[in-house]
């Protein structure tokens, strides 16, 4: 073999394995939620740096903290930022609100690198505590995109809407026949269009398995059990342990809920008319403590096999497109209500330890 033949083929198989780097695959896929309801959290500042040494390169954001804004100057950490639903109103009310809150925490803050715009969060018109501000969301996201845009940051910085999977949902099982809840369809459908015509922008999902698990949704329903003896394959099935397929819909075989619920989603947003839309895992995770399941172990098998699951795979009916995820949350939050288990969902200690082994 010539020299020049030789050299042609190491020219080749080095750009092979360039694009395979930087492909889809690989730690870019996986970000984690800051979540702050607590009053005995590390700083924001020691945060980020946390963040830094796990080799975190993505982050979600549920509001404008200054604190944390100026912690990720400079850092490279991509963003998504929360517009909190309490502020909606006034964003929706004129184009001016809406310039002033772009200028304020985000164009202010240049040397942040944005992803996303995160306008509201686990909204519908039918939510017993949050109904109030739907009427605001798509006002909100036209005029947020209409300040980027008078910003020249529109084509850095997307704007989308966080959806709950399970709240959206009227049937989500099997994964193909899923469809939004017809008192949900008129709210969601125009916001699916603006997605579309804002240059095909992700829905925003936020997601958990563990709820399913425990609460018994369709989405991972009894019949898995079936013919298993004494083995848990729901349990199995939401933790992402199970190399077989436990639903077969149609054509589509899946081994973990994870893919189930992405792929309900996907099939609702067909039946609007939001089929070249991707989504965006805008929040998932398992908790430590709390609740049934709640355990350190289940939470360290959820979430690395998620990690490794997103790097390398997409869901069987976009196997070529991989998730962009993010795990909730870095810390416990003893400040938010309700069950026991919604204050463990913490990855870290607050004194910073992981609770266990996790690669990002």
């Amino acid at each position: 073999m010539s020299l020049k033949v030789t050299t042609m083929l190491l020219l080749i198989f080095s750009l092979f394995a360039f694009l395979q780097a930087t492909s889809g695959a690989g730690p870019q896929d996986i970000g984690v939620c800051y979540a702050t309801n607590a009053n005995n959290q590390p700083s924001p500042q020691d945060a980020v740096s946390l963040a830094r040494s796990m080799r975190i390169q993505r982050m979600r954001l549920y509001s404008p903290d200054r604190n944390a804004l100026q912690a990720l100057r400079n850092t490279g950490i991509e963003v998504i930022l929360g517009v909190p639903n309490d502020h909606l109103q006034w964003v929706a009310s004129n184009q001016r609100n809406a310039n002033e809150w772009v200028q304020g925490n985000v164009k202010d803050y240049s040397d942040v690198n944005f992803r996303f715009i995160a306008v509201g969060n686990g909204i519908t018109p039918v939510h017993s505590q949050n109904a109030q501000f739907a009427r605001f969301v798509l006002p909100a996201m036209q005029n947020i995109r209409n300040a980027l845009s008078s910003m020249g940051l529109q084509n850095r910085i997307r704007v989308s809407t966080a959806v709950d999977q399970s709240e959206v949902l009227g049937k989500s099982f099997p994964p193909s026949n899923s469809e939004f809840k017809p008192e949900i369809r008129q709210y969601i459908q125009p916001i699916i269009q603006f997605l579309v015509r804002n240059g095909n922008a992700p829905l925003l999902v936020n997601l958990h398995p563990y709820f399913s698990y425990i609460h018994n949704h369709a989405d991972i329903p009894p019949q898995i059990n079936q013919g298993k003896g004494n083995r848990d394959a729901r349990l199995d099935y939401a933790l992402m342990r199970s190399s077989d397929v436990l639903v077969q819909d149609a054509w589509l075989r899946y081994t973990n809920a994870f893919d189930a619920m992405v792929d309900s989603v996907h099939s609702a947003m067909e039946k609007v008319g939001g089929n070249s839309l991707d989504i965006v895992v805008s929040e998932t995770g398992w908790p430590t403590a709390g609740g049934n399941a709640a355990s350190n172990e289940n939470a360290a098998t959820h979430n690395n096999n998620l990690i490794n699951h997103v790097r390398n795979y997409g869901t069987p009916k976009r196997p070529q497109k991989r998730i962009e995820t993010y795990i909730f949350s870095m810390f416990d939050e003893n400040k938010r209500g309700g069950i026991e288990f919604e204050r463990h969902w913490g990855i870290f200690w607050n004194n910073k330890q992981a609770k266990y082994r996790i690669n990002f």
